[in-house]
C-alpha cells in the first residue's frame, strides 16, 4: 500500500490484492483484541492492585497474546476466501487504497448478500462486543478512580488509562464506520479517507501515544526542539 502511494503506478496483481486482504484483516482483527486485552490490564491495574503480579502474570499475558493472533488468523482465513469467490471479471478497479473487503464487495458483479451478512456478523463479534467490553472496563476503572481520596492517585490512575483510551477512539472510531456499512455508496466514499486513517495515521501515532508518558522519551523530545530552535536561531 505504501509502495502504491509513493510510486508513479497505483497497480496490485490479484495475488497480491490477495494476500494484502489476508494480512490486512489478520491485523486488524488481531488488533481489536489486543485492544480488549489492554483494557482488561488496566481496570486489574486500577481496580486490584495488589493482585495484579498474580492475575496477570506472564503465563497468562502470553495465552492472551496467542489468542490474540490465533483470533485475527482464524477471522482472516474464513473471511478472505469468501470475498475471493465473488466475481471480478468486468472490474479492474479497486477504488480504494487497500484491498479490504468492502472495496472489493464495491466492485463485484455478483450478489453480495451473504459476504456481506458474513462481514457483518464478524464486525458485532470483533468490534462491537471487544468496545462494550471495554467500555464496561473503563467503566469500573472510573469508579474505581473516583474512589481514590489524593488528587495525585488519581492522576496517576487516569494517566494509566489516557494512551489506551487515546488509541481506542482513533482505531474503533474510524474502523467501525466503515465495517458496518459496507454497501452504502456515501460510507464508501467517506471510508477512504477512514481507511487511511486507521491503516496509515494511527497505527503511526500509536508508539508517540504509547511513549509520551515515559519520562525518557518527553526528555528526548525536549532536547531534540531545543536543539532544532537553536539551529534555525542560528
Amino acid at each position: 500500500m505504501l509502495v502504491n502511494f509513493w510510486g508513479p503506478e497505483k497497480t496490485i496483481s490479484y495475488i497480491g490484492c490477495a494476500v494484502q486482504l489476508y494480512v490486512f484483516l489478520w491485523l486488524g482483527a488481531t488488533e481489536c483484541v489486543l485492544l480488549v486485552v489492554m483494557a482488561l490490564d488496566r481496570y486489574v491495574a486500577v481496580c486490584h492492585p495488589l493482585k495484579y503480579t498474580t492475575i496477570m502474570h506472564p503465563k497468562l499475558c502470553l495465552q492472551l497474546a496467542i489468542f490474540a493472533w490465533g483470533t485475527g488468523l482464524i477471522q482472516s482465513l474464513i473471511q478472505s476466501p469468501a470475498t475471493f469467490q465473488l466475481p471480478f471479471c468486468s472490474h479492474q478497479t479497486v477504488d480504494d487504497i487497500v484491498c479490504e473487503v468492502p472495496a472489493l464487495i464495491q466492485v463485484s458483479s455478483a450478489d453480495t448478500i451473504y459476504v456481506e451478512i458474513r462481514m457483518f456478523v464478524a464486525s458485532i463479534i470483533l468490534l462491537v462486543v471487544p468496545l462494550i467490553i471495554i467500555l464496561a472496563s473503563y467503566g469500573a476503572v472510573a469508579k474505581a478512580v473516583l474512589r481514590i481520596k489524593s488528587t495525585a492517585g488519581q492522576k496517576k490512575a487516569f494517566g494509566t488509562c489516557t494512551s489506551h483510551l487515546l488509541v481506542v477512539s482513533l482505531f474503533y472510531g474510524t474502523v467501525t464506520a466503515v465495517y458496518l456499512q459496507p454497501k452504502s455508496r456515501y460510507a464508501h466514499e467517506q471510508g477512504k479517507f477512514l481507511t487511511l486513517f486507521y491503516t496509515v495515521v494511527t497505527p503511526t501515532l500509536n508508539p508517540l501515544i504509547y511513549t509520551l508518558r515515559n519520562k525518557e522519551v518527553k526528555g528526548a523530545l525536549k532536547r531534540l526542539g531545543r536543539r532544532a530552535w537553536d539551529i534555525q536561531n542560528n
